[in-house]
């Protein structure tokens, strides 16, 4: 029997940052972190493509909150106690310097993960944590004020338990089994798999702004998307996949969607294809690309409104004006199935948020079992959102467990 006074299982970004906070805050308390592989920190290691997106410079708690489909009304109060400003003051405070991009993503100036991860190590092993690897959990049950935990190996017993081991299957089904509700986890973040002739021949091609509807639903998005070998992606298709994640796993991911690759009525552009006849009468259409759009993909668009790709403006017919406006503003695609986007694997579903006390992260249904990241129903768009979630909670429950210890 390993006797500890916190007991945290999940060697990722919650776990770490819970453990250092707490050891911090109290050095006299004994921390352990369970990992149950013989790696801690891998998601880290991957997200952002390998530079780790720590947050999102977006610094008021009300317009933070609108990037979570799943939390958004509990993570508000959270938010006003620790978010992105202290996000960035923490990491400063020891030596990690974040920057901020166009889109507002915030990576280490360093560019790569493995400055968060070797200051996650650092800091851990300076607070006297203790970081136990290939420790697979197989019960976790109350036992008198203690909390017991076995693994494959050893059993441990603590005065409190944290749960941050993100989406784990396992592990919701251990909770249930202490009597919590488990929301069933169906994927958030995707990419959406569409075969069709306008873009098989065009993967790379960005258009900046579009406006997205799924047909039969209310979900819509903007923003910019890309096309990809195996369909779209890129932030217009990664909020539908997010704020849509139930509906559409309840439509076995095949539906149609709705693009304005040019985010204008069709009114307005059939005036403007007209100008262009009357302006232009001799040049070739699929020569010059308009209204901003990437040329591949403007002649993709022209050729499948049935224009020869020798055809002029002053050739064009209504029927292919009105065909051309309708590719422009009302394409419609047909979605079936989806990818992962790149390694970052975000799904909604986990511990039901009604369980949960936002104020301190610990659980309504047991004393001194407290929880932080994705192991809760909390789930984000992507863009260093979810690791927000993560810093925020683990924080709250580092603050609660030292006051109460």
């Amino acid at each position: 029997m390993i006797e500890k006074d916190i007991v945290i299982v999940g060697g990722g970004a919650a776990g770490f940052f819970a453990a250092i906070n707490i050891a911090e805050l109290n050095p006299e308390l004994e921390v352990a972190i369970l990992e149950r592989g013989n790696e801690v920190l891998t998601k880290v290691k991957v997200s952002g493509g390998g530079r780790c997106n720590v947050t999102h410079a977006e610094f008021i708690p009300q317009e933070l909150v609108k990037n979570y489909p799943r939390g958004e009304k509990e993570l508000l109060g959270p938010f006003h106690t620790f978010m992105t400003g202290d996000t960035i003051e923490w990491f400063e405070k020891r030596g990690v310097e974040l920057k901020i991009e166009e889109d507002g993503r915030m990576f280490p100036t360093s560019n790569t993960s493995q400055t968060i991860i070797d200051c996650f190590l650092y800091e851990a092993k300076k607070h006297g944590v203790s970081v136990l690897k290939n420790q697979s959990v197989t019960t976790i049950c109350k036992e008198g004020a203690h909390w017991m935990v076995k693994t494959k190996t050893d059993e441990f017993a603590c005065n409190k338990l944290v749960m941050a081991t993100g989406s784990n299957p396992k592990i919701w089904k251990l909770l249930e089994n202490v009597g919590h509700k488990v929301t069933a986890p169906v994927p958030s973040l995707f990419t959406f798999n569409i075969k069709d002739d306008r873009i098989k021949d065009i993967p790379g091609v960005v258009a900046q702004d579009v406006e997205i509807e799924v047909i039969g639903t209310n979900l819509f998005s903007e923003g910019p998307l890309l096309i990809t070998h195996w369909g779209m992606s890129a932030p217009s298709i990664l909020k539908l996949s997010a704020f849509g994640a139930l509906e559409l796993a309840k439509r076995n991911y095949k539906f149609q969607i709705k693009i304005n690759f040019i985010k204008e009525t069709i009114d307005n552009v059939i005036l403007r294809l007209k100008e262009l006849k009357q302006e232009s009468p001799k040049k070739t259409i699929v020569n010059y690309a308009q209204f901003n759009l990437p040329k591949r993909l403007w002649v993709q668009l022209v050729s499948a409104c049935k224009i020869e790709a020798d055809s002029r403006w002053a050739d064009i017919n209504k029927n292919q004006m009105e065909a051309l406006a309708n590719q422009l503003t009302k394409a419609m695609f047909y979605v079936d199935g989806k990818s992962t986007f790149k390694e970052e694997f975000v799904t909604a579903g986990g511990i039901d948020l009604k369980e949960i006390n936002f104020k301190t992260y610990e659980s309504r249904q047991q004393e001194n079992l407290y929880f932080a990241g994705e192991v809760m129903n909390v789930d984000a768009v992507t863009g260093g959102f979810n690791f927000q979630n993560a810093w925020t909670g683990a924080y709250i429950v580092a603050q609660s467990i030292t006051k109460h210890s």
